[in-house]
């Protein structure tokens, strides 16, 4: 792999030495793995290897934290595993790490666990994956399909028929989803290609319509698919039954053999990419006839005079009585540990861990190969390795702090993004207010302060933006925002528009698709041992109108339902009861409600079912977003917890992995009382618009966490009321009054 290759534009630097291990190697056990420490771990595995393995060449693809036990973490803290109670008795921790590398002279994987010991490394144990087991793909690999395909004669003979030059082609490396024609043992991605007509233009107005396959580890095209195009209904039609009005040009949409000519299989002639610019970058857009920015709008500055209101030792992170560890991990990008809330002296643990697990991108054009893409942003590329460097006053306004990341390389070295997670306050508009409307009364009006934890991550087309909310009244609030540029796809000059698309502008077409998130919590609500209880709202049973009992027919309760099995772990929605789950701690009940202290899940506005058919191909890999709500018991072993809704090795897979969610939640395990997780499915159908063209403004989709009988009261009571002496009239010279400011507190 050459040099440029090793990291991309969202990185900021290659460390590949290694200083010396300070003693002691962390400040927290589950602070991230370092530069430093990356480096070391890989000179290590290439020295056992050279020694012990018949290994000649390593490509690393994965190198990070193992983090140790629960308990032995809570008890390094002082936490403990019930409010109230002392903690447990400190035990020894080892910094333990764990890697993934692909042999590139077999093509096999590997997985190994290593331990350090003093000032080395020293590997416990190496583990040689499955045949067809793939670690995740590198960010090195999806440059380097780019690569790949400018070099191959048959895709620079395919560009120049429709008039691409060698030097204009680009593709975007995408892991093959599922394509069970080929074998899978081999390492390979599709590559959807695209043209740019200069440096910076925006290459996906111009889609190419053919897609090759390629063999990341023979760095080698094997295959090139031409998906159908559309054409009016006849007489007969492969959507006959089915309510739409248009017919594909292939006969089927299965795939084709790959002994057949796939063009012919097609059925249809070459299109050329569209020819018209569609830009986003500034001086690009300026060079646009008619186009001019807007002038109209004044600064707008966030200005903390005094400073910001939280304090940073490391990676533990303290705000208005909210204290938590914050790290970089390369595939769920942010991770949340040791969520805890100082309640007057009390301080109470909330969330052992919480995280982005996985999510999957299904799009829903049903003709070869267009089922293929059904990305797995976290399994499959890895959040973290494609994060973005931040920048001050543009992705974070206000006064920032910033926290590092990295993540190995092909060669070993470590990959850093100086600026990944980016800390910052924000005003959040009204936190509480009464006023007393009789004559003399008084007010009392509070503004919330929240404290926002963010990455911004670019896969490919898409940006998403994370953000980890904390609040002063207890909430907990993990908002993600969607934008960036839609994944599109060549439309012929007379071709009918796409049933399962939308045409954006003429010959471009975005496929109608999904963004199905999992959010994995790791409860720990007053201590280690929690239950789930789901909550429908129901009128009063029994009880019609005009009753003795509902005489108005107005009366309704709760009905509360513990999920007491591994077999009831699964949940629906039923949005007729106003369904809704809460996380309990059974020791722990409210004096005056006599009702479990929790935190309830408040999610019903950001379930979207997913559309593929049970027993697709990615409703089988990604089984996890067919439920919105998932609780299955944690297991601890030697590589750590359960962790991966759709298993730990996700590119490839051709069905539900053994180490996947669903089979987690069988069975009659108890789930009451125990060291549980939740995973939260939460997304958006996305029918994409001409308004989303050529950059999509972003999308919203929130998840929140309130404290239901947790607190005494409401907790934000000693929050000081608003008093901003900056606030002014917007226009002073034209208004009688300046306005009254808030009283004095």
């Amino acid at each position: 792999m050459s040099v440029p290759l090793t990291a991309p534009s969202t990185a900021t630097a290659v460390q590949s030495s290694a200083e010396s291990l300070k003693a002691p190697p962390f400040k927290h056990p589950l602070d991230p793995l370092t530069p430093d420490e990356i480096v070391a771990v890989s000179h290590s595995i290439r020295r056992y290897v050279a020694e012990k393995r018949n290994i000649k060449a390593v490509r690393f693809i994965t190198s990070y934290l193992l983090p140790p036990p629960k308990k032995a973490v809570l008890a390094y803290l002082g936490i403990p595993l019930l409010s109230g109670e002392k903690p447990e008795s400190v035990t020894e921790i080892v910094r333990k790490a764990e890697v993934d590398f692909i042999d590139v002279v077999e093509g096999n994987a590997y997985n190994a666990i290593l331990s350090l010991s003093g000032q080395d490394w020293v590997v416990e144990s190496l583990e040689k994956l499955p045949e067809g087991v793939h670690p995740q793909i590198s960010v090195e690999e999806l440059l380097m399909c780019e690569e790949i395909i400018r070099a191959d004669a048959r895709v620079v003979q395919l560009a120049a028929e429709v008039g691409v030059k060698p030097e204009q082609l680009h593709a975007d490396g995408w892991a093959i989803g599922y394509d069970a024609r080929f074998p899978a043992s081999r390492r390979i991605q599709q590559a959807l290609m695209f043209a740019r007509w200069s440096r910076h233009e925006n290459l996906y107005a111009h889609p190419l319509d053919f897609i090759p396959v390629v063999d990341s580890v023979a760095k080698k095209v094997i295959h090139i698919d031409f998906p159908p195009s559309y054409k009016p209904k006849g007489d007969k039609s492969l959507f006959e039954t089915t309510g739409v009005n248009v017919d594909i040009t292939a006969k089927t949409t299965e795939p084709p053999a790959l002994q057949s000519d796939p063009l012919e299989a097609a059925g249809r002639e070459r299109i050329p990419p569209p020819q018209e610019s569609h830009d986003f970058l500034p001086d690009l857009l300026a060079r646009k006839e008619g186009f001019k920015f807007r002038n109209d709008l004044k600064p707008l500055h966030v200005v903390q005079p005094e400073g910001v209101s939280f304090k940073m030792d490391g990676h533990v992170l303290e705000w208005q009585k909210w204290k938590m560890h914050v790290a970089f991990h390369h595939r769920e990008g942010i991770a949340l540990s040791t969520i805890t809330y100082n309640d007057d002296g009390n301080v109470r643990p909330i969330f052992y861990r919480l995280s982005l697990a996985e999510m999957v991108v299904p799009y829903g054009a049903p003709e070869h190969p267009h089922p293929r893409k059904h990305a797995f942003d976290v399994g499959e590329y890895g959040m973290g390795t494609m994060a973005n460097e931040l920048t001050l006053g543009c992705d974070c306004l206000g006064q920032i702090h910033y926290l590092p990341g990295a993540y190995v390389a092909h060669d070993g070295s470590a990959v850093v993004v100086k600026n990944v997670i980016c800390i910052h306050e924000e005003d959040a508009g009204l936190l509480w207010k009464h006023t007393d409307f009789r004559v003399g009364g008084r007010a009392q009006a509070v503004r919330s302060r929240r404290l926002v934890i963010q990455q911004i991550c670019t896969l490919a087309n898409y940006e998403y933006i994370f953000n980890y909310m904390f609040y002063q009244d207890g909430n907990i609030e993990i908002e993600v925002r969607l934008t960036g540029i839609l994944q599109v796809y060549v439309q012929g000059k007379d071709e009918p528009n796409s049933p399962f698309g939308t045409t954006l502008a003429p010959g471009i077409n975005a496929h109608y698709h999904q963004h199905i998130f999992s959010v994995r919590v790791d409860l720990m609500v007053d201590g280690l041992h929690n239950s789930v209880v789901e909550t429908d709202i129901v009128p009063l049973p029994n009880a019609p109108l005009g009753s003795p009992a509902n005489f108005s027919g107005n009366a309704f309760i709760t009905r509360s339902t513990p999920i007491a099995r591994a077999g009831e772990g699964a949940r629906e929605y039923d949005y007729a009861t106003d369904r809704r789950w809460s996380i309990v701690n059974p020791k722990k009940v409210h004096p005056a409600s006599k009702r479990q202290a929790g935190y309830t899940i408040m999610s019903k506005g950001a379930a979207a079912p997913m559309m593929a058919l049970d027993g697709s191909p990615v409703a089988r890999r990604a089984p996890f977003a067919k439920k919105p709500l998932w609780v299955v018991k944690d297991f601890e072993g030697p590589k750590g917890s359960r962790m991966w809704p759709s298993g730990k090795y996700v590119p490839q897979t051709r069905d539900t992995p053994a180490d996947a969610l669903p089979n987690w939640a069988k069975g009659d395990d108890n789930l009451l009382e125990e060291d549980l997780l939740v995973y939260i499915t939460m997304g958006i159908t996305h029918i994409p618009r001409p308004e989303d063209w050529p950059v999509m403004p972003v999308e919203h989709l929130r998840l929140l966490f309130r404290p239901t009988n947790f607190f005494m009261a409401n907790p934000s009571m000693d929050v000081p009321g608003a008093n901003d002496s900056e606030s002014c009239s917007a226009f002073p010279a034209a208004s009688n009054t300046t306005g009254e400011a808030c009283p004095a507190h």
